[in-house]
């Protein structure tokens, strides 16, 4: 007995070294061993987890499986405009902001920095044994609905009202966060809300989006169908109903337009609590086993939520679902975490040597200060106020509820910095030691009677009030837990306590320039005549008060451009629970606005010319090519953002013009520089409901390049013969 049992922990301990020195990489298993095909390193993954292992995989919360030495990890983080509710990160502008822009190549440039914090905190985070919410590498971000309408309160999470601006700009955030290695991931990126999800806030969980399939495709399908073709690595199905279907269990989403027709070959993850949504308020299926069997048969590949994890065993055990078809959705969920290196030698993933000197470097703090001097768009500045001359100002007033507060710069979806510039703070240190500058917040945001500064400020040359919205107004339901409708506005107004305040600074009889931050539009005409200039600031990042700074004091030309319409009222839009477009964003609405899509000052101006036109099409695949030159005229340097539109030809519900290219260029004084543009014809297309196919229809189209939606410079007319293919 005493040799059997002495034999029995001999066999043991070398059983247990074997496999630990199996786990621990020395002999690595087939799915270790990086030399092997990704197929054939996930396929015997999959062949080693037990069916309860592989089902504990598809929540977010994923479990540990301790004897294959695969830790926990929780797929849910954000980085919409910075690494989000994870401590020290690089805050940027919202991404509303970053739209305004019309900067792609910046914003890719953001993103990378975005995916270089995150790698450098995930490496610090799991080398301290945490696996942390908010600090991994799949991120759900970027947000590519489309901002139909100004009410919803995470418009300021889009890249606007426009597809085409929001598949370019979507498209740079994704190839900045993934990275270009060949190999690796930097991180993951996540296109959500899949599909047509612009509110109500109030009732996302329930709402059956009703549009016709134009619509769906001409509007709401294309920024996603762009981002899927650049390689987004994942897709986020949305809570609502589309056209009775859930979204996340959806055969015309998910299993033939995602799928089949586009191919997509990344992982579906559901909104958070999207399937129990399916049960609790669309009331569409029996029971949590029915809606686990759908999602999966669909497409899901991974729940935002635990109802696949407590449920598809029993889906499975009632042959609603079967092992192969758990499988092939792991395959898919497992590919990513294999191209983020999970599974492989810290040594052989490039961006394991990211450590803390990479999280908020002095080059991302000024990438910051970059990208909100790009974003605040010039609303006002008929007098000539702006650039403010320091000379002539010796004592300044910045006063306002948004003044020094912290709120204003981060928006929602926010990190953490310990180098978050306030508006007062960054006019404070541009103005310098010499000049006396003063704050006061002026008011809060329902008082009407009770004022601060207001005897200070006439009492200095001129006053900087910043007033406006913050995201505890408009955002989220939940987070934006101050806003009039479950995270939405029910108006365009302004704080009336913030009108109040500058109708008693009127009273002074001195100058005031209006910075008005927000995520969406608002009604400025309220404040117009009081205000001698105006600036929409958005939520624009910990660099918010340096940039604004930058643009008053005139270090700075601002060129930042509306990616939203500024309607005059709501009473001019169809309802907000109606999705059809006719009537909404520039694309459709025939009346006056406030501010066109596009629209935004400079300090100063600049001419247009042909250097080459657009020439024939001969066929569907051709290409047009065109070029313009821009020349600045005014009496400083400054960016221009060209925007090519175009007029289609009349037929029944055609856009009236449409955004099919932009470029921003910074131009000398008395200098010019020259833009280019490719058009592919197949961009012209529509789609035909009668044929259920795009067509390019016969007719002229206008080939137009401006600096608005509204301020065409240059007009060239092609002509498409009918049968063109």
């Amino acid at each position: 007995m005493k040799k059997k049992y002495k034999y029995g922990i001999i066999f043991s301990v070398i059983f247990f070294c074997l496999l630990h020195n199996a786990v621990m990489g020395q002999e690595p298993l087939p799915f270790r061993n990086a030399k092997l095909p990704l197929a054939t390193r996930i396929n015997d993954l999959i062949g080693r987890l037990t069916l309860e292992e592989k089902i504990a995989l598809l929540g977010y919360k994923s479990q540990a499986v301790s004897r294959l030495g695969i830790p926990a990890y929780n797929w849910w983080n954000e980085g919409l405009h910075g690494v989000a509710r994870a401590g020290m990160a690089t805050v940027f502008p919202q991404a509303i902001g970053m739209a305004a822009t019309f900067n792609d190549s910046l914003l890719k440039e953001v993103a990378g920095v975005i995916s270089t914090e995150a790698r450098a905190k995930y490496n610090l985070s799991t080398a301290l044994g945490f696996h942390q919410q908010y600090m991994g590498l799949t991120f759900w971000s970027p947000n590519i609905n489309i901002f139909r309408d100004p009410r919803w309160g995470r418009g300021q999470e889009t890249y606007g009202e426009d597809p085409f601006l929001t598949g370019t700009m979507g498209l740079s955030f994704v190839k900045g966060i993934q990275g270009n290695d060949p190999l690796y991931l930097k991180a993951a990126a996540c296109a959500k809300h899949f599909a047509v999800h612009s509110g109500p806030e109030a009732g996302r969980h329930a709402f059956n989006t009703i549009v016709d399939e134009k619509d769906l495709r001409e509007t709401y399908l294309v920024a996603f169908k762009k981002l899927v073709d650049g390689g987004v690595e994942s897709v986020m199905c949305a809570y609502n109903r589309l056209n009775n279907e859930p979204c996340c269990t959806s055969n015309t989403l998910l299993t033939n337009i995602l799928h089949k027709e586009w191919g997509f070959k990344g992982h579906v993850v559901t909104d958070c609590g999207a399937l129990y949504d399916i049960l609790d308020y669309h009331k569409v299926m029996n029971d949590p086993a029915e809606v686990a069997a759908a999602a999966i048969k669909a497409g899901v590949n991974l729940d935002c939520s635990d109802l696949l994890q407590k449920n598809v065993i029993a889906a499975y055990n009632r042959k609603l679902i079967t092992r192969q078809l758990l499988d092939s959705s792991l395959v898919t969920l497992l590919r990513t975490q294999f191209k983020l290196g999970f599974f492989d030698d810290k040594t052989a993933v490039p961006f394991s040597s990211l450590d803390a000197t990479s999280v908020h470097a002095a080059t991302a703090v000024s990438l910051s200060r970059k990208a909100a001097q790009q974003s605040m768009v010039l609303l006002k500045n008929d007098k000539g106020l702006l650039p403010l001359q320091k000379n002539k100002y010796g004592a300044i007033m910045v006063l306002g509820a948004n003044a020094g507060a912290m709120d204003p710069l981060v928006a929602n979806y926010h990190g953490m910095s310990d180098n978050m510039v306030t508006f007062a703070e960054g006019i404070t240190a541009a103005a310098g030691p010499g000049i006396a500058v003063q704050y006061d917040q002026g008011s809060d945001y329902s008082d009407t009677t009770h004022f601060g500064g207001i005897w200070a400020a006439g009492e200095s040359d001129i006053t900087i009030a910043v007033i406006g919205l913050t995201p505890v107004y408009e955002g989220e339901e939940g987070d934006a837990f101050l806003a009039a409708h479950g995270g939405d506005k029910l108006t365009l107004d302004l704080p009336a306590a913030h009108i109040a305040m500058l109708k008693q600074l009127r009273k002074k009889n001195k100058p005031v320039v209006v910075v008005v931050t927000a995520g969406s539009n608002i009604d400025i005409s309220a404040i117009e005549p009081y205000a001698d200039a105006i600036i929409l600031a958005w939520y624009p990042g910990e660099q918010g008060g340096n940039a604004l700074a930058d643009i008053i004091f005139g270090k700075v030309s601002p060129a930042g451009r509306l990616p939203v319409t500024f309607y005059k009222s709501l009473a001019d839009l169809p309802a907000y629970d109606n999705y059809n477009m006719k009537g909404r964003t520039y694309r459709y609405f025939e009346g006056a606005v406030q501010y066109p899509f596009g629209y935004g000052l400079s300090y100063t101006s600049f001419q247009y010319s042909w250097q080459q036109q657009p020439g024939k099409i001969n066929t569907l695949k051709d290409t047009l090519f065109f070029s313009a030159v821009i020349k600045n005229t005014g009496a400083m340097e400054g960016d221009e953002v060209a925007q090519v539109y175009v007029n289609y030809p009349a037929v029944e519900r055609m856009p009236l013009k449409e955004l099919k290219g932009f470029k921003r260029v910074h131009v000398n004084k008395d200098g010019e520089q020259t833009v280019q543009f490719y058009l592919p014809v197949a961009d012209l297309q529509k789609w035909d409901l009668q044929q259920k196919k795009w067509m390019l229809y016969p007719g002229d189209y206008h080939i137009t390049i401006g600096s608005s939606s509204q301020d065409i410079k240059l007009n060239a007319v092609i002509k498409v013969k009918p049968g063109m293919k």
